[in-house]
């Protein structure tokens, strides 16, 4: 029996895409952890429709599907001339979770959730004729004894600097109403016991790693026995992290001596009132500048990530959000438009007040107004996300913040250049 996993493209975005030379970023987990939760009588190819044509010529027996919000568009039409042709189709993840009706006009079968409690049922279900229309996760699947993902199914070249990547933990102790976290994860904060954790990066080729956690210091305590075990192993990592980490000293000491390099902390928003709307309100604005002071002065690399659009937002928040971000030394910035992403708080409440006037699935990658703003047109947003973009990655901008200190130049000089890249594609914004 073949099995056919499909990553699809996002066509729009400034985000998710490859390089000219084939090259992407992190490796994603789904597939090559689907590809192991498969049993071996089946032959899996994973194929990344991204930098590789689908050939229809092929003949597996299944195909599974799964992609973010923007990359649906081009999941369906892969689904449906797979289907065309006679072959069945899965599709899964956190949009066909959120809208498994929709999926379905699509597909033969949705799994809803996690997969690991459910995919060898729908498996044997499909090898016996009797493939169901859903297959939902009714509980969260426990960490433990978890599968490790076939990694070598996927082209290597592919992922130069971001192939080892892991998760020691699923979702988030805190609920904020854009995030898809804990409506695809649930509210439960999971943790994987610590040796299996240990022993997956054993496995890798490199001593270089990337945690897909959504907050990897969720649970400080638990944070904290990792961050010690890891010690020893001389290793270098980043991951996601909220900026109540500067809180805690140790944990911030134990973060960076376990080798944690870089954290990506989702700011959001200047004003505490944006904050305490999408409760996110534990962010303390007023304090961002000390606590980034602080996880400076533990040796750690800060990317912060801001969103624009929020109801408390005007044009002032592009020049404000520049302004903090070259005063505060933030290493690199990260910036979204807010995108109502089905599934989440911000989806319900922007829907029910008739403010969404686009579900082109396509525009959602956070780089595109899809909503109808309160302090500002459509247009000052989206120009307002442009000018931002191009100002905060001048040339000048890259060279002060990479050359904040000596240690760490080269993973700033090298995630601002990244960024440089994806800001020079966009429009050009004399101003806002």
């Amino acid at each position: 029996m073949k099995l056919l996993l499909i990553l699809p493209e996002n066509r729009r975005s400034y985000w998710g895409t490859v390089s000219k030379s084939g090259k992407a970023g992190f490796v994603r987990l789904n597939l090559p952890t689907i590809a192991a939760l498969t049993p071996r009588e089946w032959e899996v190819e994973i194929l990344d429709a991204r930098v590789k044509k689908v050939n229809y010529d092929a003949k597996p027996d299944l195909v599974g599907i799964t992609g973010f919000t923007a990359e649906i568009p081009s999941a369906y039409e892969i689904a449906d001339n797979w289907r065309k042709r006679g072959v069945k189709v899965i599709m899964g993840g956190v949009h066909v979770s959120a809208l498994p009706d929709e999926a379905l006009l699509h597909a033969d079968s949705v799994v809803i959730g996690e997969a690991e409690l459910v995919w060898a049922r729908a498996l044997e279900d499909f090898k016996k004729g009797r493939l169901q229309e859903r297959y939902r996760s009714e509980n969260l699947c426990e960490l433990k004894d978890m599968v490790i993902p076939r990694r070598h199914l996927l082209d290597r070249r592919m992922y130069p600097t971001g192939f080892n990547t892991m998760q020691a933990t699923r979702g988030c102790p805190f609920n904020c109403d854009y995030c898809a976290v804990t409506a695809f994860f649930g509210a439960d904060f999971r943790t994987r016991p610590i040796p299996e954790v240990l022993d997956e990066i054993k496995r890798f080729d490199t001593k270089e790693f990337f945690f897909m956690d959504d907050n990897i210091v969720g649970r400080p305590k638990y944070a904290k026995e990792l961050f010690k075990a890891l010690m020893p192993m001389k290793v270098s990592w980043g991951s996601q992290a909220s900026i109540t980490m500067a809180k805690d000293a140790e944990l911030l000491d134990l973060y960076a001596r376990s080798g944690g390099q870089y954290a990506f902390i989702g700011l959001e928003s200047l004003s505490q009132k944006n904050l305490d709307k999408m409760h996110k309100g534990w962010n303390s604005a007023k304090d961002y500048k000390e606590a980034i002071r602080k996880i400076h002065d533990a040796g750690i690399n800060v990317i912060g990530s801001f969103v624009f659009g929020l109801d408390e937002d005007d044009k002032s928040v592009f020049q404000n959000t520049l302004d903090f971000v070259n005063e505060a030394g933030i290493d690199a910035a990260q910036y979204h438009i807010l995108t109502p992403l089905p599934g989440t708080v911000t989806y319900g409440v922007l829907d029910k007040e008739g403010r969404i006037f686009d579900r082109d699935w396509g525009k959602y990658h956070t780089g595109e107004v899809v909503f109808e703003p309160k302090g500002m047109t459509r247009e000052e947003l989206q120009k307002g996300y442009y000018w931002i973009f191009r100002n905060t990655y001048t040339v000048g901008g890259i060279l002060k913040r990479s050359f904040r200190s000596r240690k760490g130049i080269i993973k700033r000089l090298a995630a601002n250049l990244s960024y440089r890249k994806k800001a020079l594609r966009m429009p050009v914004v004399d101003r806002i």
